[in-house]
């Protein structure tokens, strides 16, 4: 495991008096592997949020979701998940690839409960997991470096109500989302030719208008 604090966190630690505290927690719940808790709370998920850094140091966090068991634990030192169809940017895919560094934070809004995990990432197309996560385009495999349980006081209650309709199917297949029918996109979109059949082009004014209305 590397070493868990920086020295901007130890001068934070230090204003505060906290040292003692956070040494205390992490050798009290930081591991450089799953336990069968940690395992099991991450393989029922089905979203988390993924946070990466680019080579010049600038950050992105993502929310990822897909079916339970989005990611998958493969030993104890070792997740792995999909990208699936997105907007074409490839930020945190493209930040992991290029810096390796990757955190992961799983939550149950119900709960609630949450689990962090800090990892080295690799990601490609052409990993024999892509087959696990139909309409998937890529893998991420993420060495795990640190796990640990998080305070869940701060996390506001919320009820499920529903999946997201845009998860893949086992074939691979799902809706196309509203987005890809804006009029500026229509000339660089590989799938352009669906637009017609599917209502027309939009503005972007009337893309908002169904991001606000929840039915984009």
């Amino acid at each position: 495991m590397t070493t868990f604090f920086t020295d901007s966190q130890r001068g934070w630690q230090d204003h505060f008096e906290s040292r003692p505290l956070a040494d205390r927690l992490e050798a009290a719940i930081v591991a450089d592997t799953l336990d069968d808790g940690s395992a099991a709370f991450i393989a029922s998920r089905d979203f988390f949020f993924l946070s990466t850094v680019d080579g010049e140091g600038r950050p992105t966090v993502s929310y990822k979701g897909g079916p339970q068991g989005v990611v998958a634990v493969l030993d104890e030192r070792t997740l792995a998940f999909p990208h699936y169809d997105g907007n074409g940017m490839f930020l945190s895919m493209g930040n992991a690839s290029e810096t390796g560094r990757i955190g992961l934070l799983f939550i149950d809004l119900e709960t609630p409960n949450r689990v962090r995990v800090q990892a080295t990432a690799t990601v490609s197309a052409d990993d024999e997991l892509l087959a696990r996560w139909p309409g998937a385009s890529l893998v991420t495999r993420a060495r795990v470096e640190e796990v640990f349980p998080n305070c869940g006081r701060y996390v506001h209650v919320h009820e499920r109500v529903r999946a997201s309709e845009y998860v893949p199917d086992d074939e691979g297949q799902a809706p196309r989302p509203s987005w890809k029918r804006l009029d500026v996109v229509q000339d660089v979109l590989p799938d352009a030719g669906r637009t017609e059949g599917e209502g027309g082009t939009i503005t972007f004014e009337e893309y908002v208008g169904k991001v606000q209305a929840g039915t984009s």
